[in-house]
């Protein structure tokens, strides 16, 4: 197996027998970080004395340095000094015989990670820089991991604002048209401008209340206790909600629930679970479609299957869906309201619940969502938090 990461480390001392012995204890060892699943070995550089050291410096930036504490000319304290101002992110660990509590303090002051004492074992040796090198990757994987929250923020950020872009350019149009009175100056005739935006409006409501329901997921501020809950009740007030826009639609809702349906979670998460592929299933089917859906049971969880008669997806446009702003857009979903965050909001709220979700689509027959949520505990034991039972 070929190391993932080799450390650049310089090794810094007067005595020819140490530079090499320490050069020999590291030349054929690896250090393997279990957290980041990354093998380090280390490509050695020599120096014998701080002159030497100093001039090296100038040329190369090393990540890990062996510093002999007693040099003689410029002694390891003044190349500690150099290599703050020139190269501050190296780790450094001291070396020397002298090993007291001034040293100590007055190395760390200058920047020292870590300090050894002569006469050490090659055991010793490997310890210490094992442990040195264990620094410099988790420092290397925060920055990784800093660098790619920057870019998904950046994204986020460039994504939010094209989708608030559009409505927002809309209303201000129809506003312009009204307030500068183009149509005339019956009101009747903008009544199209006046629904259109607010329309559009309803839009941008939808999608500050799914980020706000994004964030707390994301958060854990879900605060609400977890309770057992009806599921007929919950899809009974989720039809009851959707009746406008089944109606706008021509869409036939139907369900059929089979044994027991309670499950044990927040309401406000089966709510907006529901809620989501209803309102989807409503929104993406076609006159005259239908939407069903079924709830039943077995000894391993609670299974729900959400399908319509619609419109309908493609295999690359299946695999697209329960991404943050995604929507689905061709020629049939071109006027189809939508935040593109619905899906990834059930996704993760499935993933809170330990379940899965599957999709079947096909284009101009319809799409069947499958929800599995597996049983954590036996009913009328505690049940943990944000976990759906039957």
């Amino acid at each position: 197996m070929n190391p993932d990461e080799c450390l650049k480390l310089l090794v810094v001392d007067d005595e020819e027998g140490m530079r090499l012995g320490m050069q020999r204890g590291l030349k054929q060892h690896t250090f393997i970080i279990p957290e980041f699943g990354t093998e380090v070995c280390y490509d050695i550089t020599l120096a014998e004395d701080g002159e030497t050291a100093i001039e090296i410096l100038k040329e190369t930036v090393f990540d890990l340095i062996l510093l002999d504490y007693k040099l003689p000319g410029i002694n390891g304290i003044d190349v500690l000094e150099f290599l703050q101002a020139e190269q501050p992110e190296a780790t450094v660990i001291m070396v020397t015989a002298f090993a007291s509590l001034e040293v100590a303090v007055s190395a760390t002051k200058n920047g020292a990670y870590d300090f050894l004492a002569k006469p050490f074992s090659p055991r010793e040796l490997r310890s210490v820089v094992s442990k040195a090198s264990q620094h410099i990757m988790t420092i290397r994987e925060a920055r990784k991991l800093a660098d790619k929250n920057r870019k998904i923020r950046f994204e986020f950020i460039s994504i939010l604002a094209h989708e608030l872009k559009s409505p927002l350019a809309a209303v201000e149009n129809y506003l312009n048209i009204m307030d500068q009175r183009i149509s005339g100056d019956e009101l009747a005739t903008y009544d199209h401008a006046i629904k259109r935006s607010l329309s559009r409006l309803g839009g941008m409501r939808k999608m500050i209340l799914d980020l706000l329901d994004l964030t707390r997921l994301e958060s854990g501020h879900f605060q609400s206790h977890p309770e057992w809950v009806d599921l007929r009740e919950v899809l009974e007030a989720t039809f009851e909600n959707m009746t406008t826009l089944s109606s706008e639609m021509d869409v036939k809702l139907d369900s059929q629930l089979k044994g027991d349906c309670k499950v044990f979670g927040v309401t406000a998460e089966v709510e907006i679970l529901l809620n989501n592929f209803v309102s989807n299933a409503i929104k993406y089917n076609r006159k005259g479609g239908s939407v069903s859906v079924d709830v039943f049971s077995d000894n391993a969880g609670v299974f729900m299957e959400v399908k319509d008669t619609g419109i309908g997806m493609a295999p690359e446009e299946v695999s697209q869906l329960f991404g943050e702003f995604v929507r689905i857009r061709n020629d049939k979903t071109r006027n189809i309201p939508g935040s593109g965050l619905g899906l990834s909001i059930v996704k993760k709220i499935i993933r809170n619940l330990d379940g899965h979700v599957e999709v079947e689509s096909t284009p101009d027959v319809g799409t069947i969502f499958k929800i599995t949520l597996p049983f954590p505990v036996a009913e009328g034991t505690d049940a943990p938090k944000n976990r759906i039972l039957l």
